[in-house]
């Protein structure tokens, strides 16, 4: 294990502690309301346009990887919360370098996300308010959100426990609709019985290999739990809590919504992709407003997103201050929340909003192939770490393994296989290849740098 350099332990003390203010009920509903993301609201449209009905195989597939990823990192969260997650537990297993690296990289990954999702809001309210300019609205967003950051953690956690419990009684009411319909027994509704799924691989096995990219990167966000569990009353009982109960949340929202769509709407409707495939199966049903209900409910999901991912960001960026991997300014604890660090990442992701308008067709581009695919680098890197500290908690300290991993190192091994398998699926698809390519370039590049910086700090 990487021994910690005088530097660094006089770094740690420079940096004011986080607080312990979620409560358990934030933290319950956050992990409940994190697994409905604006990805699935948002991104699967283009899923199910091209793989039709095996989108319910794609999404069974990805989701059983994500459960085997969430299982992991339960298992080193619960055992050493740290509001630094897999950055931390990277840094325990490998080395300063390996924090910094996948620290840095998912930081980028969430400012990102919050400008792209603030742009998704934006649109939806100026469908509804046309001649109203997007970026007012992204910038008052940006403003709401930056502020409830600010605040003490709690302000987090009251915004992020509403959204969720909308959310999660949104997408419950769809599936209870959905089903009634599918069996027949909706007043005003014919069951299609299973004439839409029809042939189950329309597009051949490519379709569904873009259907199962779709939906791998429609379960990004999982992580936050582990990171909010830092600053829960109870950090090892609530990350416990929600890798436990993330396999049936993931297959009833994720895996029993695509079986809803699937069957009640054709899979090749227009209205899939143009509407999203939610508002689609609702207006197919005839119910009057649920649409537009809907759109009420994914214009939430991504302000819970923003919410979310600045709140995430920011606290990544705290834990690399803690561990001598930022400046220290962007470490300052104020009101027991790390208010710089969120100026920051606000800052940041608002900057890829002017990006989004200034340069399209060129920087921006750029920066969304450069994070297309960080979410598998953090993947790898829980694996590969929870393999090398798996063995150590084992022999040092046993008790600590409140969560273990199935079938351990087994299932390690075979999460690594299918993470290898979709990064060779990403380099044989052209839209996916230019991702992998500079999502690999600038991990390489962080990890150089992190590398020069450990030797420098160790030398020193």
């Amino acid at each position: 294990m990487p021994s910690t350099t005088k530097a660094e332990t006089s770094h740690e003390d420079a940096v004011a502690p986080l607080t312990h203010g979620l409560k358990q009920r934030h933290l319950s509903m956050i992990a409940l309301g994190g697994v409905i993301g604006a990805g699935l609201f948002v991104g699967s449209g283009a899923g199910i346009a091209a793989a039709g009905p095996s989108i319910v195989l794609a999404y069974t597939v990805s989701g059983l990887l994500v459960m085997l990823v969430m299982r992991m990192l339960g298992e080193m969260s619960a055992a050493h919360p740290s509001s630094g997650s897999f950055s931390a537990h990277a840094e325990r297993a490998f080395g300063p370098w390996a924090g910094f690296t996948v620290g840095w990289a998912f930081w980028v990954l969430l400012c990102t996300a919050v400008g792209l999702e603030g742009i998704g809001a934006a649109k939806i309210v100026t469908g509804w308010l046309p001649g109203t300019p997007e970026w007012a609205w992204v910038a008052l967003f940006m403003l709401l959100f930056c502020g409830a950051n600010l605040a003490a953690v709690k302000n987090f956690g009251e915004f992020e426990f509403w959204f969720a419990a909308l959310k999660v009684g949104a997408i419950t009411l769809f599936l209870l609709l959905g089903v009634l319909a599918v069996v027949g027994v909706l007043p005003g509704t014919d069951s299609p019985g299973t004439s839409n799924l029809g042939d189950l691989l329309p597009h051949g096995s490519e379709g569904l290999v873009v259907g199962l990219l779709a939906s791998v990167f429609s379960y990004g966000g999982l992580e936050t739990v582990t990171i909010a569990a830092a600053e829960s009353e109870d950090p090892v009982r609530g990350v416990a809590s929600a890798v436990r109960t993330a396999m049936w949340r993931i297959a009833l929202f994720y895996i029993g919504s695509m079986a809803v769509i699937v069957t009640l709407v054709p899979w090749d409707s227009a209205a899939v992709v143009e509407k999203g495939p939610y508002v689609a199966a609702l207006d197919h049903l005839g119910i009057p407003g649920a649409g537009q209900v809907m759109n009420v409910v994914v214009l939430v999901a991504l302000l819970s997103a923003m919410n979310a991912n600045i709140y995430g960001a920011s606290r990544m960026v705290h834990s690399l201050v803690e561990r001598g991997h930022a400046p220290r300014t962007l470490g300052r604890v104020s009101g027991g929340a790390p208010r710089v660090a969120v100026l920051a990442s606000c800052v940041f992701g608002f900057v890829c909003v002017v990006l989004s308008y200034w340069r399209p067709d060129d920087v921006f581009p750029w920066l969304l192939n450069m994070i297309g695919a960080v979410i598998l680098v953090a993947w790898i890197f829980i694996a590969l770490s929870q393999l090398r500290l798996r063995r150590r908690l084992e022999r040092e300290s046993p008790e600590k393994l409140v969560v273990r991993m199935w079938a351990f190192p087994v299932l390690t091994w075979v999460a690594l296989a299918g993470m290898a398998a979709i990064l060779v699926l990403m380099a044989r698809e052209p839209g996916t290849r230019v991702q992998l390519y500079w999502s690999g370039g600038m991990t390489a590049f962080l990890a150089a740098v992190g590398y020069a910086w450990q030797r420098r700090r160790t030398r020193g």
